[in-house]
This record gives C-alpha cells, sequence and structure tokens, in this order.
C-alpha cells in the first residue's frame, strides 16, 4: 500500500511540473502548447522538445478533456488519456524528485 501512495506522490509531482510548464509557456506566448517542434533555429527547437517531454502529461489531459467535453468522445478514450498521462507524470515526477534531492541535499 505504501508503494501506491509513493506512486501516486511520485505521478502527482510530474503533474505538477507539467501543468506548471504548460502555464508557463502559454502566459509567455499567449497559445497553448502543442505537441509541434518548432525547427526555424536549434536552440528553438531543443526548448520546444523539452517542453513536450516534460508538460506531455498536461497536453494529453487537456485534450482529452476538451475532447470529451466539446467533441463528445466517448469515456474511455478519457480513461485511456489519463493511463497514459499517469505513467507519464511517474516518469517526470522521478527525474525531478531525483533533481530536487541532488540539488537540496
Amino acid at each position: 500500500m505504501i508503494d501506491l501512495a509513493i506512486a501516486a506522490y511520485i505521478g502527482a509531482a510530474g503533474f505538477v511540473m507539467a501543468g506548471i510548464l504548460g502555464s508557463f509557456y502559454q502566459l509567455v506566448t499567449g497559445e497553448p502548447l502543442r505537441f509541434s517542434i518548432s525547427l526555424e533555429t536549434w536552440l528553438k527547437g531543443v526548448a520546444t522538445g523539452f517542453l513536450c517531454v516534460f508538460a506531455g502529461p498536461f497536453i494529453i489531459m487537456r485534450n482529452a478533456i476538451r475532447g470529451h467535453r466539446i467533441e463528445h468522445r466517448p469515456l474511455g478514450w478519457l480513461v485511456a488519456s489519463s493511463t497514459i498521462a499517469g505513467m507519464w507524470s511517474i516518469c517526470s515526477g522521478v527525474f525531478v524528485l531525483q533533481l530536487a534531492f541532488t540539488v537540496l541535499l
């Protein structure tokens, strides 16, 4: 049971980071983050790639909720998207927490 609680905490940390990155991108640019990598310059390509990797769960959930509400996609679509975003959040959360522990300790 403790393993499930730890996984939920790690997943929450990853999803919070994804939400912060997605919201910050929208604040700066005025448009929502999408799964597209800009190849105008190499620096812009690396930056958008980084954002897509770490804000992926936020993008998936935003699109899934929008698809369920507006496009009336089936509930199974939302559940599958939530599962993918949850697993991705756990992977991102492991990185975020490892980075935080390395910096703080």
